[in-house]
C-alpha cells in the first residue's frame, strides 16, 4: 500500500480523477467527457459499459476523430451480459453496477512501450503504489492460435523497479479482451497489486493458494491496458484491424481504495457520505451498520447507479435498459426495508450522491428534481405491491423447501415479476437466503415469449433518403444560370407568392415540360409552404399557372403533396399534374391550402398550451418525448411515470381550454439561442437549433407558453376553438401519449358525439338528461338477468346429473360413471365431480361436454381407488389426444381440452379399457 505520510492528507477520489486526467494531458492526450450510459449509436449493448465504447467506430476504422490520443473518466453500468456485476453487489467491496473508469486511448498513434510505460510511471510515480507489490500479467493462448504477447513481456521487463519474477502469462479467459460477442479486441496485460495476507479472504480453506487471478481478494486487478489488434466477427473469426490500437482501463474506485489506504470501495469517499447519510437517518451505530453492511453496499451503490441512468432519460420499465433502472430502484428499496425504512427514502440518500459527483458530472444536478420524483415514485409503486409479491414469493419456497427441491422454476419467477413487479434479482436474493437456486435461463425465456407476445420489439423498416447529389447539382445549375442563390424560405407571412417555374424535375431529371398525370417537383425562387420538422407536417397545396391577371381559371396546374428540402439552399415541392401542361419558366402562383395550414396552426399552438399544462399539472419532471401536428389532430408525447388520473385530464382539459377562452396573444421573435434560454425558454426534446432561434410566447405581460420553435401558429389562443383530448395512454416504459382535436375536428367531434347520445336516448326511450341514468338500470336488469341464467344452467345441470346417475356401470367391482353430459361450462363440469363424490363413496367418473364448440374432459377419482392404482391424470391424458387435445392433473382429478368435439363419445368409449388396465 502506499505509504501514509502524517504531513500530508490521502488525496480525494476527485483529485485522484483530476490528477489521471492532467497526467495523460501532459503526455499530448486530449481529455474528453465522459459519454450517456446510453450507448445511441450501438444496438449491441444496453449500455455503455467500458471506457472504450464512445471509441468503436474508431478502432474499425469506420469513424474518425480530430485527435489520435485521448483520455477521459467514463462512468459505465455492468448489469446486463457478458459484463454483469450485477450479482456481487453487495456481496463484495469491490463490485458496482455503475462505475467510473479511468482510460487512455491510441488510435494508431502509440503502442504497448508508451502504454506500458506510462501506466507503470503513474501508477508508481505520482500514486505512489508500491513497485515490490505490482504483478504484471500478459497473454499467452492455450489454444496455440494466437501468437502469445511476448512484446508486451519484455517493455514490463524494462520498466525502473519492475521485479521479473511478477510477470505471468494467462490464457484466453485473463488476458483476452473484449467488448462483447462481435466487436474490436485483443491481447492485454493486467497490473495487479498484492494486498497481503490479511486481505485473503480464504484462509482456513482447505489447499487454498493466493495467487493472481485466485479465488481470494489477496490479489486485486487494478489496470487492464488492451492492445486492440483484431474484429472479431463471430466465435471463431478473428480479423485484423487496419490499425493498432490501445485502450485502457482502470476502475477508480479501486484505485481510490488502494490509495486511500482502506480494504473496501465503500470505506472510500466515494461512497463514505452516501453511507453517512444512510446511516444518520437509521439511527444506526457504527456497530449496527457494520452488521448490516450488506444492504448499506446495496443502497449506496444502487442510489449512485439510479442518479446517473435517470439523469440519462432511463426511467423505470418493464424492458431493456428501462428494466433495470426499475430493478436497481426496488431492489435498493426492499433492502431498505431490511435496516427499517418502511417509507420512500431513496431520494434522500440520492440527494447526497448528486452533491458529491455534479462537479464532475453537471447532468445530475440539471436533472435533480426528476431524478428525485422518478425515484420516489418508484419506490411508491414498489411498496404498494412488494408485500404482496414477497408473500407469495415466501409461500412458493415454503412448499419447495417441504418437497425438499432446490430451485425455483423461471415462470414461476417471470410470473411473480408479471404479476407484482418483483424483479428477477430480488427474488433471487430472497431465494437465495432460502438455499434455493432461481433458474436464470427460464427466467429470461419467459419474459421474451411474453415481449414477442405482446408486440414488442418488432423491426424497423429500411430508411431511405433522397439523391443529395442531383439536387446540389440542380443549385449549381441554377446559380450559374443566375436564376437562384437559394430558395427564399418564409412559411410565415401570406400563404401564396408569384414566381417563376425555375426548374421541372421528373423521372429523377430535370425536364422543360410535363403533361397530365406526371409526378414533378417544382422550383421556385421563394415559397410560403410549411417543410415538415418539429412535429410539424409539412404544407399541401397548388402551383397554377394563369394567362393573366383576369383569369379565374388556370391554364395548368400542379397539386403539391409535400414540399422537402433534399439538400442545403433548395426547396422542392413534390406533387401531380392535375390539369394542363407546365412548362420551365411560367410564372405562376404557388398557394397553401389556408383552410387546412389554419387546422395545423390551431393545433400546434394547442400543443404549446398543453405541454404548459401538463407540466404544472404533473410537474416540471415532464418532459416532451415526440410530438405530432396534422391538420387533423395533434399528439403529444411526453416523460411521465403512471396513467394520469380523470381528475388530471379533465383539469389540464379544463385549463387549456381557460387559456383558449381567455384569449392570450401569440408573439413570434428571433432572437440569439443563448438570449433565448436565459430567459427560460423551452427547448424542445429531439430539435436541433441554431445560434438564431426563432421564439414562441403566449401570454402578456407574463408568458402562460415559452418554448423554441420554428412552426407555424394562430396570432391569438380563441383562434383555437374547442380543445378536446381523445385518447390517454403509454406508448413504452415511462412515456405517455396524449391525442386531441382542436377547431373544425373538434366541433365535428362534438356534433357526433351529441348525435350519438340523442341516439341512445331513442333506443333507451329516455331523454338525453336521464340517458346515464338509464343505462346503470339497464345494465343492472342485464346483470341479474344473467345471474338467472346462471341459476337455471346450474339446476338443469344437476337435474341431468342426477338421471346420468342410472348409468353407473362396475368395471372390475369399481363403480364408473362415463357419460357425455352435453352442454355445459367448465365451472359446472368441475361441480359434478363434487356431485359425484357426495352420491359415490367410491368410484370413477369420467364427464365429457361440449362448450362454445370444442370438447372438454373430466376426470375424478376417490382416494380409496387412488391406491388400487387408478389416476385421473392417466385417463385425461390419454383419451384427450383422441379429440385434438391435452391434458392433466392430479390422481384424484385431472381435466383437459381438445379441438374435435365430433370425437368426444369416442374417447370416452377407452375409458372402461383403461380402468381395467390401471387396475391390473
Amino acid at each position: 500500500m502506499p505509504k501514509k505520510q502524517t504531513n500530508q492528507r490521502p488525496k480525494t477520489g476527485a483529485e485522484i480523477r483530476q490528477a489521471f486526467l492532467d497526467y495523460f494531458e501532459e503526455q499530448r492526450h486530449t481529455i474528453v467527457p465522459s459519454m450517456s450510459l446510453v450507448p445511441g449509436k450501438d444496438p449491441t449493448l444496453l449500455f455503455t459499459n467500458s471506457g472504450m465504447v464512445q471509441f468503436k467506430e474508431v478502432f474499425l476504422g469506420t469513424d474518425t476523430r480530430p485527435y489520435t490520443r485521448v483520455a477521459d473518466s467514463q462512468k459505465c453500468m455492468r448489469v446486463a451480459g457478458k459484463h454483469n456485476d450485477l450479482d456481487d453487489v453487495g456481496r463484495d467491496d469491490i463490485h458496482h453496477t455503475l462505475f467510473e473508469m479511468l482510460g487512455n486511448w491510441s488510435f494508431g498513434d502509440y503502442y504497448k512501450k508508451e502504454a506500458i510505460t506510462w501506466a507503470w510511471d503513474f501508477l508508481t510515480n505520482v500514486c505512489g503504489l508500491p513497485k515490490d507489490k505490482l504483478y504484471a500479467t500478459c497473454f499467452e493462448d492455450e489454444q496455440g492460435i494466437v501468437p502469445r504477447d511476448d512484446e508486451a513481456a519484455e517493455i514490463w521487463k524494462g520498466q525502473p523497479g519492475f521485479d521479473p519474477t511478477h510477470q505471468l502469462f494467462f490464457g484466453r479467459k485473463d488476458n483476452f479482451w473484449e467488448m462483447a460477442e462481435v466487436g474490436p479486441c485483443g491481447p492485454d496485460s493486467e497490473i495487479h497489486i498484492d494486498r497481503g495476507a490479511d486481505a485473503c479472504d480464504k484462509k482456513g480453506t482447505p489447499n487454498h493458494v493466493c495467487a493472481v487471478n485466485g479465488d481470494c481478494q489477496r490479489f486485486l486487478e487494478i489496470w487492464n491496458l488492451v492492445f486492440i489488434q483484431y474484429q472479431r466477427t463471430s466465435p471463431t473469426d478473428l480479423k485484423p484491424l487496419p490499425k493498432m490500437h490501445v485502450d485502457t482501463g482502470m476502475g477508480l474506485d479501486r484505485l481510490v481504495s488502494l490509495m486511500q489506504g482502506v480494504d473496501s470501495n465503500y470505506q472510500t469517499d466515494l461512497f463514505t457520505p452516501i453511507i453517512a447519510t444512510i446511516q444518520k437517518m437509521t439511527k444506526h451505530t457504527d456497530a449496527e451498520r457494520e452488521a448490516n453492511w450488506t444492504p448499506y453496499r446495496v443502497i449506496a451503490d444502487h442510489s449512485r447507479a439510479a442518479a446517473f441512468l435517470i439523469a440519462d432519460g432511463v426511467i423505470p420499465g418493464n424492458n431493456g435498459r428501462n428494466y433495470v433502472c426499475r430493478m436497481i430502484i426496488r431492489r435498493a428499496a426492499r433492502f431498505g426495508q431490511k435496516i427499517g425504512f418502511h417509507e420512500p427514502f431513496l431520494a434522500q440518500v440520492i440527494e447526497t450522491v448528486i452533491d458529491e459527483y455534479s462537479d464532475s458530472y453537471p447532468e445530475l444536478k440539471k436533472n435533480r428534481h426528476a431524478i428525485l420524483k422518478t425515484v420516489t415514485d418508484e419506490e411508491r409503486r414498489f411498496r404498494h405491491t412488494v408485500d404482496t409479491g414477497v408473500a407469495n414469493l415466501e409461500s412458493i419456497l415454503a412448499e419447495l423447501v417441504a418437497h425438499d427441491q432446490k430451485e425455483l422454476s423461471g415462470s414461476v419467477t417471470f410470473e411473480l415479476y408479471a404479476t407484482y413487479g418483483l424483479p428477477f434479482e430480488i427474488t433471487r436474493d430472497i431465494a437465495r437466503e432460502r438455499n434455493i437456486s432461481v433458474d436464470e435461463k427460464g427466467f429470461h425465456d419467459a419474459m421474451e415469449s411474453h415481449r414477442l407476445a405482446s408486440g414488442a420489439g418488432q423491426a424497423m423498416g429500411e430508411m431511405g433518403g433522397a439523391d443529395v447529389e442531383v439536387y446540389t447539382h440542380l443549385l449549381s445549375e441554377l446559380q450559374k444560370e443566375g436564376a437562384l442563390s437559394e430558395v427564399d424560405y418564409d412559411p410565415y407571412g401570406s400563404l401564396e407568392v408569384e414566381e417563376n417555374v425555375l426548374a421541372l424535375i421528373g423521372g429523377g431529371k430535370r425536364v422543360k415540360t410535363a403533361k397530365l398525370g406526371d409526378k414533378v417537383e417544382v422550383v421556385i425562387a421563394r415559397t410560403p409552404f410549411y417543410i415538415e420538422m418539429g412535429g410539424q407536417v409539412s404544407d399541401t397545396g397548388v402551383i397554377a399557372h394563369y394567362l393573366n391577371e383576369k383569369s379565374n381559371e388556370p391554364t395548368w396546374e400542379i397539386r403539391v403533396d409535400n414540399v422537402s428540402r433534399p439538400a442545403a439552399g433548395i426547396i422542392i415541392h413534390n406533387g401531380e399534374v392535375v390539369l394542363g401542361t407546365p412548362k420551365e419558366n411560367d410564372r405562376v402562383w404557388a398557394m397553401v391550402d389556408d383552410e387546412r395550414r389554419w387546422d395545423i396552426m390551431r393545433n400546434h399552438t394547442a400543443t404549446h398550451l398543453l405541454h404548459a399544462e401538463l407540466r404544472y399539472v404533473l410537474g416540471d419532471h415532464v418532459r416532451q418525448a415526440g410530438s405530432l401536428v396534422a391538420p387533423d389532430r395533434l399528439r403529444f408525447d411526453f416523460m411521465h411515470q403512471g396513467m394520469l388520473t380523470q381528475e388530471e385530464m379533465t383539469t389540464i382539459s379544463r385549463n387549456v381550454n381557460s387559456a383558449v377562452l381567455a384569449n392570450h396573444q401569440v408573439h413570434t421573435k428571433f432572437k440569439s439561442r443563448d438570449e433565448a434560454i436565459k430567459e427560460g425558454a423551452m427547448a424542445l426534446f429531439g430539435e436541433k437549433y441554431g445560434d438564431t432561434v426563432r421564439t414562441i410566447r403566449i401570454g402578456d405581460p407574463n408568458a402562460f407558453s415559452y418554448e423554441l420553435c420554428g412552426g407555424t401558429h394562430v396570432g391569438q389562443t380563441a383562434d383555437i376553438g374547442p380543445f378536446i383530448i381523445t385518447s390517454e395512454g403509454s406508448v413504452g416504459a415511462g412515456i405517455r401519449r396524449v391525442e386531441a382535436v382542436t377547431g373544425r375536428a373538434a366541433l365535428e367531434l362534438i356534433q357526433q358525439r351529441l348525435g350519438k347520445m340523442d341516439n341512445v336516448a331513442a333506443y333507451l326511450g329516455t331523454t338525453t338528461d336521464e340517458v346515464d341514468r338509464k343505462v346503470l338500470s339497464t345494465l343492472d336488469e342485464l346483470q341479474n338477468a344473467h345471474k338467472e341464467i346462471a341459476r337455471l344452467e346450474r339446476e338443469l345441470a344437476k337435474h341431468n346429473f342426477e338421471k346420468s346417475l342410472t348409468q353407473i356401470k362396475e368395471v372390475q367391482g369399481v363403480k364408473a360413471l362415463i357419460v357425455n353430459v352435453g352442454n355445459v361450462n367448465g365451472d359446472i363440469l368441475r361441480e359434478m365431480t363434487d356431485w359425484f363424490r357426495q352420491r359415490v363413496p367410491s368410484g370413477v367418473a369420467v364427464l365429457g361436454a361440449v362448450a362454445d364448440g370444442k370438447p372438454q374432459l373430466i376426470a375424478c377419482v376417490t382416494d380409496d381407488l387412488v391406491k388400487r392404482g387408478l389416476d385421473a391424470g392417466k385417463i385425461v391424458k390419454t383419451i384427450s389426444k383422441v379429440v385434438g387435445g391435452g391434458g392433466g392433473g392430479k390422481p384424484t382429478l385431472a381435466q383437459a381440452g381438445g379441438k374435435d368435439a365430433s370425437k368426444l363419445n369416442e374417447a370416452l368409449g377407452m375409458v372402461e379399457g383403461l380402468v381395467v388396465e390401471l387396475l391390473k
